[in-house]
This record gives C-alpha cells, structure tokens and sequence, in this order.
C-alpha cells in the first residue's frame, strides 16, 4: 500500500476549491451592498427588476397608449398596445397590413405614431377602383374587416410608388387619421423610412376586456409582389 499517497489526497480535500473561493466572494460583496443600501436585499432585487425592466424596454418590448382615434375601431383611444421591438431587427420587414409604432419626426411630425402599413417599398398604391377600393400592385384589397364602419377608403384620390426602403401608411378610421396621404407633398412624400419603425404592436394588453392578439388581415396575403419599373418611387397627389 502506497501510505505516502494517502495524506496527500487529504491535503487535496482539504483545500478550498476555486469555485467556492469565488463564490463566497461574490456572496460577500452582495452582502456589503445590501448592507449599505436602505431596505437592503428588498432594495436589491426591487433595483434589479427594474433594470430588467428597462432593458427589456428598451430594445424587446414597449407599452404604448394610443392617443387619438385614427386606428378605430380595432384600437381605441385609451388602449395601450404592446410593441414587438424585435419584429423587424433580424432581416425581416415590415409587411403589409402590419400594424407599426413609428417616429415621425420630420416627415409626421415629432411624435411616435401608429398605422397600418398599405404599401412596401416597390408597391404603386392607389385609389380608387371602381367599387372605391384601393389597390395595391393592380390587385384590390377589401378592407372592409378593419375599417372604421361608414369609413371608405379614402376620399381623397391618389397614385404613388412607393421607394425602396420606405412605407406607405394609413389609419384605419380614415376620416379621422392623418396618415401618407396628407403628406404625399411634404418632404418624403408622405413615405415612412422603414429605419424609424420602432416596432409592430402585436397586443392590445389593457383595458384587459379588450385584450387581443394584433394579427396581419388575410386581405394583403394576395397582393402580389411589386413589379420594377425605371419610374419607381414617383409619388403624386
């Protein structure tokens, strides 16, 4: 028997492990920040949470209230919708018939807005057809399941083509929304920038009797895919 070896592996037991060492340190110093702070570990973790909070804020998830009735009668002023921040962060674009948060300092006006998208870069958007439906690269879309009821389309006529990297936006209470059409003037014709899209609300999360899931409507699924052309990106009243 090899009685050298046995105080040996004792020895080796007896010593503290690294990862203890580095554990209790850590331990230690939580315990001398909870001691400094007032209300101490409740402090900490109330401390933690809201840094949770804001970063999950900040670039997963935002509340926003909606103020005005332009997007009735699916949101209603009072409604706060949830905003998917990463919907569009990975490659992904908006679509249409999404509903998107944006800034629209410059083009709107220095608020964060919320439309639905009617045209993606590429699209000629116009109105009317002859059953007074707007088309969107030829195709007519009903939009009879989220217009505001008594609301047409639009009463005001318009073609454009919308560029490349840009949105085209309405409200979907028409008669109360001021969306692209009253900016096809202004600078940028009334397109958005697909860069000042916060993001797509995706929930309606209070009052909670009007909690619902904010989907894409089946009517934009058959609009089919722009054709190019050298005038792309024209826009006229």
């Amino acid at each position: 028997m090899d009685t050298e070896a046995q105080p040996t592996e004792r020895d080796r037991s007896s010593s503290p492990e690294p990862e203890a060492t580095e554990d209790r340190s850590r331990f230690a110093f939580l315990t001398r920040v909870t001691d400094w702070l007032p209300g101490g570990w409740i402090t900490l973790t109330l401390f933690a949470c809201l840094a949770f909070l804001l970063v999950l804020n900040a670039f997963v998830a935002q509340p926003f209230q909606i103020p005005s009735g332009s997007m009735e009668q699916g949101l209603r002023i009072g409604d706060r919708v949830l905003v998917n921040k990463l919907a569009y962060r990975f490659g992904a674009e908006p679509r249409r018939g999404d509903v998107v948060v944006f800034d629209g300092t410059g083009y709107f006006g220095d608020a964060d807005y919320i439309k639905r998208v009617v045209g993606v870069g590429g699209d000629r958007v116009v109105c009317c057809d002859k059953e007074g439906r707007i088309e969107v690269n030829g195709r007519s879309v009903d939009e009879t399941a989220f217009l505001y009821p008594g609301d047409t389309p639009s009463t005001v006529p318009f073609y454009v083509e919308v560029p490349d990297g840009t949105l085209f936006v309405l409200g979907d209470h028409r008669s109360d929304s001021s969306d692209s059409r009253d900016h096809l003037g202004s600078p940028g014709g009334g397109m958005i920038p697909v860069k000042d899209v916060i993001g797509r609300a995706d929930w309606i999360v209070w009052p909670y009797a009007h909690w619902t899931h904010l989907t894409r409507p089946a009517a934009y699924a058959r609009v089919p895919a722009a054709r190019r052309s050298k005038g792309a990106g024209a826009a006229h009243g």
